[in-house]
């Protein structure tokens, strides 16, 4: 039984991640998550308490910062993978509220970092994000591009695990594959995201915020698509590429055990289209409130999976409208809407 070290477990990603290895035995699961209030942490309580049942999993409320707590974390367990996915998420309250980027995205990934050096732990997976791309505008958005270019806070934290990550990768052989997930949205979502925003507004007769007039793209990919991408890349361990040419360095290889991909559903949807959907999944129209761009958003995101394609066979496919009606189904069942 491999043990798996799952950081963020009561968060939305982490939750599905972890039932899905809970699901398929042969895992034993340790969680980890400070259940902080950004949002409802009666959603996140009632994320674990799905978990909780199953006899493979134990939970550990610690806040990454924490090193003490980190330190004996590792101490005691020896992982046979660590996933971290564990963040304080959001590039907008990142605007108001930069510290708190620093302490759990940057000190806490230390300390995941330093726990898997000493533990020597066979692969690391860490999450990265789509954000990083910040004023790239060549798409669709390739792991192979320059990304020195941040436009919040929260790229800049993403893109330093990356560097951090890298830095393990060489000086300790630690291998380390980072993932730039794009726009996830689905069942059991985060409440600050546009899909849970709009789908409460518009059962609550309450008119929705459209920014850039609802002319953005975002790349969205559906949870359990990004889920069974992150199984195979958990035992694709990277190697280091001994071709690797430093005169024209690859930033998503290395001479180390290093590698980033993307996970998007290679498909942009326009956000008045996104929109449409979710009043055809849920029967009604909302009422629209066009603003302005957005101070640290950018205009369109748009995923290459190429890469993930070919090393793991596998890219996520799941249709917008699919994935949707999902997500209101769930909406409705847990926020028990019968209208």
């Amino acid at each position: 039984m491999k043990k798996v070290l799952v950081t963020g477990a009561a968060g939305f990603i982490g939750f599905h991640f972890a039932k899905r290895l809970l699901d398929a035995a042969g895992y034993e699961v340790v969680g980890l998550d400070n259940v902080n209030d950004y949002y409802d942490p009666r959603l996140k309580r009632d994320r674990l308490s799905i978990l909780e049942p199953f006899p493979n999993f134990s939970m550990r409320e610690i806040s990454l910062e924490d090193r003490d707590q980190m330190e004996k974390l590792f101490a005691d367990n020896l992982f046979d993978r660590v996933v971290h996915l564990a963040a304080q998420a959001g590039v907008r309250y990142s605007i108001d509220n930069p510290m708190a980027y620093i302490d759990s995205n940057i000190v806490g990934t230390m300390n995941i970092l330093e726990g898997c050096r000493h533990q020597k732990v066979p692969h690391l997976v860490y999450a990265s994000s789509s954000s990083v791309y910040g004023s790239n505008t060549s798409q669709p958005f390739s792991v192979h591009q320059n990304v020195d270019h941040p436009i919040s806070l929260y790229a800049a934290t993403k893109k330093s695990n990356e560097l951090m990550a890298h830095t393990y990768s060489h000086l300790f052989k630690l291998p380390t594959t980072g993932l730039r997930f794009f726009t996830v949205y689905g069942p059991w979502g985060r409440p600050d995201m546009a899909l849970y925003k709009f789908t409460k507004a518009i059962f609550e007769d309450k008119p929705i915020d459209v920014y850039n007039h609802g002319k953005m793209q975002r790349d969205f990919t559906y949870v359990d698509d990004i889920v069974t991408a992150m199984v195979g890349v958990m035992d694709h361990i990277p190697l280091a590429k001994p071709d690797w040419d430093s005169s024209t360095p690859d930033p998503a290889t290395s001479s180390a055990p290093y590698r980033v991909y993307n996970i998007g559903n290679h498909q942009p949807t326009e956000l008045a289209y996104f929109i449409e959907v979710i009043e055809k999944a849920t029967g009604r129209t909302a009422v629209k409130n066009y603003l302005p761009m957005q101070m640290g958003d950018v205009p369109a995101t748009y995923a290459d999976v190429a890469d993930l394609q070919a090393d793991i066979g596998f890219a996520p496919d799941t249709p917008i409208e699919h994935g949707v009606q999902k997500f209101v189904d769930w909406y409705r069942s847990y926020h028990k809407i019968n209208s």
